[in-house]
């Protein structure tokens, strides 16, 4: 008895402990604790809100609160004040994460066992990332996003054209050969319905800049529609391994900014593009100001219930010479990278976030919501939609309530943007071998309610889904996912990069708004002789070089 009662004090003692000292070594579980996110994804500036922030609040007992690059030099302010944040999420493994690693600002994963007592998902299953990271500064400061178990699989198509199906079937499914003949046939759809339900004026097309890099986003996209990936200064093209300068005559990138502004001088392109932010522009999808879009997600936004009731949807809608680009999973992980600020106060805290959100339970949360709420589990330990959750998937304004939290799906989301699991891979607790994506869950399938207008979309394609339409096909430029990072390069070479990536920044969004031809090819030639003389020879020999070791890459990972 005296045994049994001394093990019970021993058991109470360590119980207490562990309570006491429960992630975060040694943080009080009663004392909230403010973590900032530095996230060069984020669209969001502030303290996270909504089913999120009590997710947060509830698992780990912490507050959010979210940093983003939207004010011109943030990140070198933060670098100089020696705190880039507790969990930092860097847009890219390149120039900006190779600094902070330089000048000591991230946390080596490996120290005091960091990784291994506090990042155990990760450690177990994100093996081939963690090696990749740690090969690019010598040191393991985290991983990169989207990652899968095996590499032989596609990602969802992510690139390609969604269009008003409903207007474009009123037209009599015009033929489209290229891309240029999507001009008249959307000329046609804007004459259809030329003013959205809230009065404004409709558009072909629209765009915003948050997310313009060393090019303008919108027309490096165009150019995905034919298999060609952004690669530096330029497009790299997935299947040919072809590399091909942004400034290159009659090339894609200067092909599709002419497109654009084709659309431009017949009043088909909205001409708030170049001034409004990426809610604004999402803004006007959903109130149907918007006929075509080129990322997935994009016309997705369109097909909310105000909508898709009245009979209208944007749906998949080809040229038939498209070669649409599509990405290999990837088992190295993405170049979005997941780390650590050295002087965090809070490592344990924020290497224990980082691996919940690399379970798949944390993954199916920050894609779908709350667990019990919008997805459950089957009695088979399959994950499954609930109507709600399908609901707000649908239509992100649905409304829903969690702990505090009553009010649209959209409002509470995760704000940091960036991802571990790629949706398309293999859920490893799925007792089925699904993916992460609930569209292609059975559960979904047979729940799914199918709109009169996306039924004919299937009678007209013949398929159910835009991407069994792509394979079936063959209009595939498929993208090997490799190891490949990008090289550093020299501090001139930076200064340079900056000069001649804004003069085609500004000289393509000039180009856009050309009111001739005659006016667009002048644009177009300033802007070449002005990158020239900053310096875009120097930048295109690097780029050669960096293409040359995608391609060793590629065909490393092809066996070749």
């Amino acid at each position: 008895m005296k045994r049994i009662i001394a093990a019970l004090l021993i058991v109470c003692m360590l119980t207490f402990a562990v309570a006491a000292c429960s992630g975060g070594g040694g943080r009080n579980r009663g004392e909230v604790i403010d973590l900032v996110v530095y996230s060069q994804l984020a669209n969001y500036f502030g303290e996270m809100i909504g089913w999120s922030a009590e997710v947060m609040l509830e698992e780990f007992n912490v507050r959010l609160q979210i940093i983003n690059d939207g004010t011109p030099g943030t990140f070198q302010t933060r670098m100089e004040n020696g705190f880039l944040g507790d969990i930092i999420l860097f847009g890219s493994d390149g120039r900006e994460y190779r600094e902070a690693s330089r000048a000591g600002l991230l946390f080596d994963w490996l120290e005091e066992d960091l990784l291994f007592d506090y990042g155990e998902y990760i450690w177990d299953h994100f093996e081939t990332a963690l090696n990749k990271n740690r090969a690019i500064t010598g040191t393991l400061h985290g991983f990169g996003h989207n990652i899968a178990g095996n590499s032989s699989d596609p990602e969802a198509f992510f690139y390609y054209p969604r269009m008003r199906y409903d207007l474009y079937e009123k037209l009599g499914h015009p033929p489209i050969n290229s891309l240029n003949d999507f001009i008249p046939v959307l000329e046609q759809m804007v004459a259809l319905e030329p003013m959205t339900e809230h009065g404004t004026k409709t558009y072909a097309v629209s765009s915003f800049t948050d997310w313009d890099g060393d090019m303008v986003m919108m027309v490096k996209c165009t150019a995905a529609l034919y298999g060609w990936e952004e690669f530096h200064i330029g497009l790299y093209h997935a299947t040919t391994q072809e590399w091909e300068g942004a400034l290159e005559p009659n090339g894609w990138y200067l092909n599709s900014l002419k497109w654009h502004n084709q659309l431009y001088q017949r009043g088909l392109y909205d001409p708030d593009a170049m001034t409004q932010d990426w809610m604004g522009f999402i803004e006007k999808i959903q109130n149907g100001a918007v006929m075509f879009t080129l990322i997935e997600w994009m016309g997705s936004a369109f097909n909310i219930d105000d909508n898709t009731s009245k009979d209208k949807m944007m749906l998949a809608v080809t040229a038939n010479d498209q070669t649409n680009l599509v990405n290999g999973l990837n088992i190295h992980g993405g170049n979005r990278i997941w780390s650590i600020g050295a002087n965090s106060r809070y490592p344990e805290l924020a290497m224990e976030i980082i691996n919940w959100f690399s379970t798949p339970e944390g993954t199916l949360i920050y894609n779908y919501g709350p667990k019990g709420v919008t997805w459950d589990y089957d009695r088979d330990g399959e994950p499954y939609m609930t109507e709600l959750g399908l609901q707000t998937q649908q239509d992100k304004k649905t409304e829903i309530a969690y702990g505090s939290f009553f009010g649209p799906y959209e409002d509470g989301e995760f704000q940091h943007n960036n991802t571990t699991w790629s949706r398309d891979a293999v859920n490893p607790d799925s007792p089925g071998g699904n993916t992460f994506n609930y569209e292609t869950w059975n559960s979904t399938l047979l729940a799914l309610e199918i709109k009169p207008v996306e039924q004919r979309w299937r009678n007209w394609t013949g398929y159910n889904r835009a991407d069994e339409w792509f394979n079936a096909t063959g209009n595939v430029a498929f993208a090997v996912a490799t190891d490949y990072t990008a090289s550093v390069r020299s501090r001139d070479l930076n200064l340079t990069w900056e000069q001649v990536t804004r003069c085609i920044r500004e000289g393509s969004w000039r180009a856009i708004y050309a009111n001739s031809d005659a006016e667009f090819e002048q644009i177009v030639a300033q802007m070449i002789g002005d990158a020239l003389d900053y310096g875009y020879d120097q930048c295109v020999e690097w780029i050669l070089g960096e293409a040359q070791l995608r391609r060793e890459a590629e065909n490393r990972a092809l066996g070749r």
